[in-house]
């Protein structure tokens, strides 16, 4: 179809464009190290079972320039506290310096830097000045950390795998544009990264002749859930075609949401990128029509039918604006909305206004801004998410799509930002 097929060329041009292929600064590098980790089973293993050996906590401060770490061993049927460090940045030196305690009540500082996006490696000594550890730091994925512990002489002393396992409790999710070039590369791999970084669920971009990312719904399905997480949204395209020829049309949604009923998926969201070119209410009221056939379909077979917004959609029809048209002309027990915020504010209007008015339309938002989540200062954030004037919409998806570095770590980013700033 014309319209999937630019809508995921404009994707892939930007994410090429703009994202980086490294993360360059040594500040940067650390801030891989923030989240929650728990240890392997041991260290040749990713796997870990209810009860790991070592459980760490690195909260992120300063702007992420350093970092509040807490190590706790599993001992005698409870977690204590084995160790605790404050590890940061230092401008002046251009060296990470740790300062750190342990369970004996040994005093350390330790001091090294990257040499490679991946590899960190630190010294420490104890308050007299005397060697106490060398420890290097391999970050083999995003959520996979190997670290291994040196003597004096350069002999191993113990190696320990982490893995990142961040909570999920404030229910965020994701949209997969954000990381499509690694979905299409490794979509295993990149679902289990995902679920690791704290995502809840995850929404998807392309579904191509019944399948999601070359696999069946129910195979999809089960890849997610692996994950650690759910399938419960889908962007899915169909263009109104010329003629008004329904019977074709609904047939190919009626296969469309059987497949997603068989990937468990609860919403079903489409946009509508021929919207540049309406000229009258007549067809704009071909549009609701058609959504309004759509969502009937969706509610009858169990799944919510949303239309989600990009710029155009605040334009002005015969003096109408194109989506306050459709609020008015589509059937609220059929068709929800999506509100991408980025968007709207792109198009000139306040969110914060439509969520207000149709306190009941609105299912779903994409929350996106100009760069990393929070980084622009453009969208207020903390306003439209404790606005006592309307509820926050039932979905929570994170999308980026402008990037100041590799996409999975800015998706990283996006989650901390929510997580630790915005969200109770």
């Amino acid at each position: 179809m014309k319209f999937i097929t630019s809508i995921v060329l404009t994707f892939l041009f930007n994410q090429n464009l703009l994202a980086q292929d490294s993360i360059e600064s040594q500040a940067d590098r650390l801030h891989q190290y923030a989240g929650h980790w728990v240890s392997s089973d041991h260290a040749d293993t990713e796997n870990f079972g209810k009860f790991p050996a070592i459980k760490m906590t690195n909260i992120s401060t300063i702007d992420n320039q350093s970092m509040q770490v807490e190590v706790l061993q599993y001992q005698n049927g409870r977690y204590q506290t084995l160790l605790t460090e404050l590890i940061g940045y230092d401008s002046r030196s251009d060296k990470i310096i740790a300062l750190g305690q342990n369970q004996e009540g040994v005093i350390f500082k330790g001091t090294g830097r990257f040499s490679s996006e991946k590899i960190w490696k630190m010294q420490d000594t104890d308050m007299l000045g005397n060697f106490y550890l060398s420890v290097e730091f391999n970050f083999q994925s995003p959520t996979n950390v190997l670290l291994e512990g040196f003597d004096k002489s350069g002999e191993s002393l113990w190696k320990t795998r982490y893995i990142k396992s961040n909570p999920k409790d404030k229910n965020i999710g994701i949209q997969l544009i954000s990381v499509h070039q690694k979905m299409l590369k490794d979509p295993v791999g990149t679902l289990r990264e995902l679920g690791r970084m704290g995502y809840s669920y995850v929404e998807t971009f392309v579904y191509n002749d019944g399948t999601f990312y070359g696999m069946s719904p129910t195979e999809f399905r089960t890849v997610v859930e692996a994950s650690g997480m759910q399938f419960l949204g889908s962007m899915t395209f169909h263009d109104l075609p010329d003629t008004d020829d329904w019977e074709k049309n609904l047939k190919w949604w009626s296969k469309t949401v059987d497949d997603h009923q068989e990937a468990g998926v609860k919403y079903l969201t489409i946009s509508n990128n021929q919207l540049k070119s309406v000229k009258t209410k007549a067809e704009l009221k071909r549009y609701s029509d058609y959504y309004n056939a759509i969502g009937k379909l969706c509610r009858e077979k169990g799944i919510t039918f949303a239309f989600h917004n990009h710029a155009d959609e605040f334009r002005l029809v015969e003096g109408t604006r194109i989506y306050d048209y459709f609020l008015e002309n589509t059937q609220p027990r059929y068709v929800y909305f999506q509100a991408d915020i980025y968007w709207m504010e792109v198009g000139g209007v306040k969110p914060a206004e439509y969520l207000k008015k149709h306190p009941n339309r609105f299912l779903s938002w994409h929350i996106k801004d100009h760069k990393e989540l929070g980084a622009s200062g453009k969208i207020d954030w903390m306003a439209l998410f404790h606005h006592a004037k309307f509820k926050v919409p039932k979905y929570t998806v994170v999308e980026v799509e402008d990037y100041s570095y590799p996409p999975m770590y800015s998706v990283q980013l996006a989650w901390e930002y929510l997580y630790n700033r915005v969200l109770d």
